[in-house]
């Protein structure tokens, strides 16, 4: 059985993926930070083990490593979907030690899991990360600095890693808009978030057509099949790259640069 880590396995992206995964005869260890009802249906699995992680807290990071090596659990694969919105609004009137939180929960200390948990790959194969993207990364996300540059920061991440490490394939993907409760946020800030806050109660109230978590996992599925060349250090876009195609995967395989944080319209 391949061994998958999934952070975040109880959140609403998280949760879904894990059953596939489960499903699909993996051996999976989910974290979780509060139990909720999502946790309570996944300890019916019997190859899933679930572990408390606050990942704010240091503590808990260190315990957690300390767990994944005595088990001598070692991943093939590590799936990471745990992130915040928040705060929302003009970055001079949000509380920064709330918004140097939000870069510690979707940036600092997703890595500081993932270094920690390096040792304990398996050496065997070339191990798979997937992160998530979000907005930003081709215009001003306004109202959302700190989850912003937390995502554009991870961008720059998979390639620096796929860039240092032949054996480690590194992607991260933009899910696009997922139903999850992650929305909530947008719609408790109100007019803090801006033009989003109407685009949320638009996708939400009106039949939308969203991505299903199926998608996700599919997509995930893809990158396992692929060569470190194809899919390693880039950002995709799952609504709007045509990434099951051999045409895309000719253009990845020719061009390096490609879904990659570049500068754009350079002058020689």
């Amino acid at each position: 059985m391949k061994k998958i880590i999934i952070l975040g396995a109880n959140a609403d992206i998280g949760f879904n993926v894990t059953k596939m995964y489960l499903k699909n005869n993996f051996q999976v260890i989910g974290t979780y930070r509060k139990e909720n009802n999502n946790t309570f249906k996944l300890r019916k699995f019997k190859s899933l083990m679930l572990i408390k992680l606050d990942i704010l807290k240091k503590k808990q990071i260190n315990n957690f490593i300390e767990i994944i090596g005595k088990k001598d659990f070692f991943w093939d694969e590590v799936f990471c979907s745990i992130g915040t919105s928040e705060p929302i609004g003009n970055f001079f009137e949000t509380d920064f030690d709330i918004w140097e939180k939000s870069l510690n929960l979707n940036f600092v200390n997703q890595l500081r899991v993932l270094h920690g948990l390096f040792k304990m790959r398996n050496k065997s194969s070339v191990t798979n990360i997937n992160f998530m993207a979000g907005g930003g990364t081709n215009s001003a996300f306004k109202f959302y600095s700190a989850y912003c540059i937390s995502k554009i920061a991870l961008i720059k991440m998979c390639e620096l890693i796929d860039a240092e490490d032949p054996k480690i394939k590194i992607q991260i993907l933009g899910p696009g808009f997922v139903k999850t409760k992650t929305h909530l946020e947008t719609i408790k800030a109100g007019n803090r978030a801006g033009n989003n806050y109407k685009r949320v109660i638009e996708f939400l109230e009106k039949d939308q057509i969203e991505t299903k978590f199926e998608k996700i996992f599919e997509f995930l599925q893809w990158v396992n099949k692929t060569n470190k060349n194809t899919t390693s250090g880039r950002n995709f876009s799952l609504e709007n790259d045509q990434w099951n195609s051999k045409e895309l995967i000719k253009k990845l395989n020719e061009d390096p640069d490609m879904y990659k944080l570049r500068r754009h319209k350079n002058f020689d």
